[in-house]
């Protein structure tokens, strides 16, 4: 099942699917090692793994199993990062959200809109019952974003990711459709 990827539209935000033209941006990105201090992969090392990650982005869609959308500033149409519904499980009704952006955009409140935005996509669009969410647990402002969104930590994950050699834990985060206040 082919789950169409939407575009959204916020306050300040635009999300959109992503195209070949996002791939040089997307490698600044995902490339940069404060930005990706707490992922649990190392910062890419070569421009083919934005092709890559763009593949990936078709698949996900195609098989039905998530969408992953840039967030562009509407007012500029600047890359700002993305953000992922992923992990679809319909007999579940369950699924997962990331994402990720660039350090200038830190602490505008980006994150916690663009996630709103796809997290009421997924529950008016799908049958959705809970999302899932990761961060590492030295990763507050994440988390921050994740509680102000409804999300409840439920557990700790110890020593889940070892990243170039660095040992890290991280919270799961839950939220379910009765809690989820949109």
């Amino acid at each position: 099942m082919i789950l169409p990827t939407p575009t959204l539209d916020t306050a300040r935000l635009i999300l959109r699917p992503f195209d070949d033209a996002d791939a040089d941006s997307l490698f600044a990105l995902q490339s940069n090692a404060e930005v990706l201090r707490y992922w649990d992969s190392p910062p890419w090392s070569s421009p083919s793994q934005a092709s890559d990650f763009l593949d990936m982005c078709r698949k996900m869609a195609e098989e039905g199993t998530g969408v992953r959308l840039v967030i562009t500033g509407k007012a500029d149409g600047s890359f700002l990062g993305w953000c992922t519904f992923n992990s679809w499980n319909p007999a579940f009704r369950s699924a997962s959200l990331g994402y990720c952006l660039v350090k200038e955009a830190w602490g505008s409140g980006y994150a916690a809109e663009s996630a709103r935005a796809v997290l009421q996509w997924a529950f008016d669009t799908l049958d959705l019952n809970r999302v899932q969410a990761e961060t590492d647990t030295r990763n507050i402002a994440s988390a921050r974003v994740l509680e102000k969104l409804g999300f409840l930590c439920e557990g700790e994950l110890r020593e889940d990711c070892i990243v170039s050699g660095e040992v890290s834990d991280s919270w799961i985060y839950g939220l379910l459709r009765r809690d989820w206040i949109g």
